[in-house]
């Protein structure tokens, strides 16, 4: 019974973060995956030229220039304006419709890949001789759920966003948090392949396949055994002193009027 009393207040060592890492520690950090087009994510794709009348006709900023084209819609193109710029949602197969060039693949491809894509295409079909095309992700986030103080979806602006990143912005785990296992399901293809992460164990984070995170990942934290217990009728009361106080009075009670 004591050793159930003292083992209730000893302290926990899987609630610090990288507890195995020493003084100057230097590990190796899982090479970063650069984001890919994917099916179903919306992308902003700008062509500016030295000629802006010429360039225009490979924007798309008014609503009324993009009714009527399947697969387009329109955004923000940052908080500070009101002005839009087409925004091209990836279909199934990869593919967008972009104006005068019509279908295009992009499935697959990163970022500068469809720049460069998109640039090659109008300059060797003699439609602009000096493009500049930039293209960003519009839909770059991650959903972040369980043991944590904010879970949801967070949105980030990098290519290179790591784990850590997520769990901070989420608000940090709660204390009911199991830092051991950290669960990060990604899509990949017609598959979803799920990684387990222990942030107490500092080779374990650097080594992941999902340091850096990917569009549309999910983050699951699962709850510790305190928290389990909570949803059940007696909770934590077996583990709390007060609880073997109280049976050891109702023993010596019970002992005294058997024993008198």
């Amino acid at each position: 019974m004591l050793a159930g009393v003292l083992g209730s207040c000893r302290t926990p060592r899987d609630v610090t973060y990288f507890s195995n890492i020493g003084d100057a520690d230097r590990r190796a950090i899982s090479e970063a995956a650069d984001l890919k087009v994917k099916p179903d994510d919306r992308l902003s794709i700008v062509v500016v030229s030295k000629d802006p009348q010429l360039a225009s006709l490979f924007n798309l900023p008014m609503v009324a220039q993009r009714i009527g084209q399947p697969g387009v819609t329109s955004t923000p193109l940052t908080r500070s304006t009101s002005n839009e710029v087409a925004s091209y949602m990836v279909d199934p197969s990869g593919n967008i419709e972009f104006p005068v060039l019509g279908s295009i693949h992009i499935g697959g491809m990163k970022r500068d890949e469809v720049a460069s894509y998109i640039c090659n295409e109008l300059v060797g079909r003699d439609l602009i001789k000096d493009p500049v095309v930039i293209v960003d992700f519009l839909n770059r986030g991650v959903s972040v759920l369980g043991e944590v103080a904010s879970p949801g979806r967070i949105t980030f602006d990098r290519d290179r966003f790591t784990l850590l990143d997520a769990l901070s912005q989420a608000g940090d785990l709660t204390i009911n948090g199991k830092r051991t296992d950290v669960l990060v399901m990604r899509r990949q293809g017609d598959e979803q392949i799920s990684y387990r992460v222990d942030l107490t164990d500092a080779g374990s984070l650097a080594n992941s396949p999902v340091y850096f995170l990917q569009q549309d990942d999910v983050v699951y934290v699962s709850p510790n055994d305190v928290r389990k217990r909570q949803t059940t009728a007696n909770g934590n009361a077996p583990l709390t002193p007060s609880f073997w106080i109280s049976i050891a009075s109702l023993l010596t009670t019970v002992a005294v009027l058997v024993f008198k």
